[in-house]
């Protein structure tokens, strides 16, 4: 038995290694951090992310109604998405820009300068998606594109100051054109003072992407309230934000789009009574719980 983390480390580093050549990879692959060392923003093995930065940190929402794509339909109540997301993240001290019906090379830019900003007095990074989708595509005002294009931008070896601090994704989009009946279920009832060390992570870690529903089903969108995902979210952090940590708040969130919604179109039988499920993807390493606005958040 290894009696230090430092040999178990080592042991494990050396495992991988030789992992990788049993795939064909050189060792030299391997190769130790160079240059500027950036400094971890919470302790090794810390239970939760830092949240009492000088800033919360930046919200950058993408807000698609209309297209020049022939086949789609504009995203009537996608506004109301918008402005609901807007009012409920600035509630959580988020710096909130949304950007309306921008074409692809107006999101790449957008994505590249915010990538480039230091955001090292801010808690963590938030983008959000309303638009079209299909099955591993989104839609800008004029083209398709492939969602973890959007998240690439901020891995930590290109966004060095969100490293080790959580960036979120939120997903408003169709990922398919499947529909969900539901399965209808009969209630039941009950009668009763150390050296400073450095270590590594991986470049695609403290991640979360929430998807408004699953890989290859359809999303819903009611004209006048918003969509069942965005209504549902905004609900669970205005009331529970600072209350539990994201992963529960998320839990709650799928709850309600699962039992608090239903299609209702009963001039098309095919698309009434239908029921959707969002779809998170977390590589979060830590518990993410926000803290009540203070000064220097509004």
């Amino acid at each position: 038995m290894c009696s230090t983390n430092t040999n178990i480390a080592n042991d494990m580093a050396r495992n991988s290694i030789d992992d990788g050549d049993a795939f064909g990879c050189s060792r030299n692959s391997v190769s130790p951090l160079n240059g500027h060392l950036q400094i971890a923003p919470t302790e090794r093995y810390a239970t939760h992310y830092k949240m009492n930065h000088a800033k919360r940190g930046l919200a950058i929402i993408f807000n698609h109604e209309f297209f020049t794509i022939p086949h789609l339909r504009p995203r009537c109540g996608t506004n109301v998405d918008c402005e609901n997301l807007t009012n409920t993240l600035r509630g959580l001290g988020f710096e909130v820009n949304d950007f309306h019906n921008y074409t692809h090379k107006d999101i790449e830019k957008n994505l590249e300068r915010v990538a480039s900003m230091n955001h090292s007095e801010r808690d963590c990074l938030l983008v959000a998606v309303l638009s079209h989708g299909e099955l591993g595509l989104l839609y800008a005002h004029d083209t398709s594109y492939k969602p973890e294009s959007i998240w690439a931008y901020f891995t930590s070896d290109k966004c060095p100051t969100l490293a080790g601090k959580p960036k979120l994704f939120f997903i408003q989009a169709c990922q398919g054109d499947k529909l969900d009946s539901g399965t209808t279920l009969k209630e039941r009832t009950e009668t009763d003072g150390q050296p400073a060390s450095t270590f590594r992570i991986p470049c695609q870690a403290d991640f979360l992407i929430a998807y408004s529903t699953v890989p290859g089903y359809y999303s819903w969108r009611n004209t006048t309230r918003g969509s069942w995902f965005m209504q549902s979210l905004c609900m669970e952090l205005r009331e529970n934000g600072t209350r539990y940590d994201l992963l529960t708040l998320l839990t709650f969130v799928c709850r309600r789009v699962a039992l608090d919604y239903e299609s209702n179109t009963p001039e098309n039988i095919t698309m009434h009574q239908q029921k959707q499920i969002p779809c998170i993807s977390t590589m979060l390493t830590r518990l993410l719980k926000f803290t009540p606005p203070r000064n220097g958040i509004v």
